[in-house]
């Protein structure tokens, strides 16, 4: 494995791409029914105030995730040989598939929350599949 190559710039850009996917799932496609399912349209002035001063923090850790996700991702694909576009997409769905599905469906199955859960894996197999297609499209 000593042919690993991993492009930080591509890793970066899915990075970000992570960013907007979920800003878009979570805001004007899916945000009421999250905040609905997550008790946040309940919450008190004091409350949503005080979850807005930990907001940039919060964007930032998720951030340093999406990176980790994508670097290992790209050391993945390249591990493997797959580092076409479709190459990085079939990985995408089978780490989807593998991993991220039934690691959420416990969640659900054990927080009692399926909506949460489809929202969820929805969210990550959009996630992993653009930034697939930028980490197998950029050499």
């Amino acid at each position: 494995m000593n042919n690993v190559v991993v492009n930080y710039w591509a890793v970066l850009a899915a990075a970000v791409s992570s960013m907007v996917v979920g800003s878009i799932w979570y805001g004007p496609l899916f945000g009421k029914m999250f905040m609905q399912l997550m008790g946040m349209d309940k919450w008190m002035p004091e409350k949503q105030a005080e979850e807005k001063k930990k907001m940039a923090k919060t964007y930032f850790v998720q951030f340093l995730g999406s990176l980790l996700m994508f670097w290992v991702f790209a050391w993945l694909t390249s591990a493997l040989k797959m580092t076409s576009i479709m190459g990085a997409v079939q990985s995408a769905v089978w780490i989807w598939l593998g991993f991220i599905v039934p690691m959420k469906l416990g969640d659900a199955l054990w927080g009692g929350k399926m909506k949460l859960f489809w929202l969820g894996v929805g969210n990550m197999l959009l996630t992993l599949l653009v930034g697939a297609v930028i980490i197998g499209a950029w050499k």
